[in-house]
């Protein structure tokens, strides 16, 4: 419940004219704003044209809220696929990734490295120094390959 308040506020922030609707411009406009970039017109028009349920060109609360819940499933997933992809890397029981493991899931895909290579490879993504690979670095890793 606290989530849906949430995205009302949401909505009433980006429906800037308080028609009821948001417009295509309405939407870069708080894009840009909440995401600190500028989406291009096709993609906010591909992002319109896939919530815009009665195809009126505008989405109105409900199928804002419908669009939101879709976004952060779709997050949910990709994260459940890291974590999938993450626990077949870590493989020493520590919950991280370490040069070893590394070693032996790389042999596994065919790749065969030997430790000072995949220690290399986690220092590239070792935020904290401590040359091993925690979930959180371990995703970054994954969306940079």
């Amino acid at each position: 419940m606290a989530a849906s308040c949430e995205f009302r506020h949401m909505f009433a922030a980006f429906d800037q004219d308080g028609d009821g609707k948001i417009s295509t411009t309405e939407l870069r406009l708080c894009m840009k704003a909440a995401l600190g970039g500028d989406m291009s017109a096709e993609e906010v028009q591909a992002l319109m044209v896939s919530a815009d349920a009665d195809g009126d060109g505008l989405l109105d609360e409900e199928e804002f809220l419908r669009l939101v819940r879709e976004t952060d499933a779709g997050k949910e997933e990709e994260g459940d696929i890291c974590k999938e992809a993450f626990g077949m890397y870590e493989m020493e029981g520590r919950g991280c990734i370490t040069p070893l493991s590394l070693k032996l899931m790389m042999s596994r895909l065919g790749l065969h490295l030997d430790v000072d290579e995949c220690q290399a490879i986690i220092r590239r993504f070792d935020l904290n120094g401590d040359v091993v690979l925690t979930f959180d670095e371990f995703k970054t890793m994954m969306m940079m390959a």
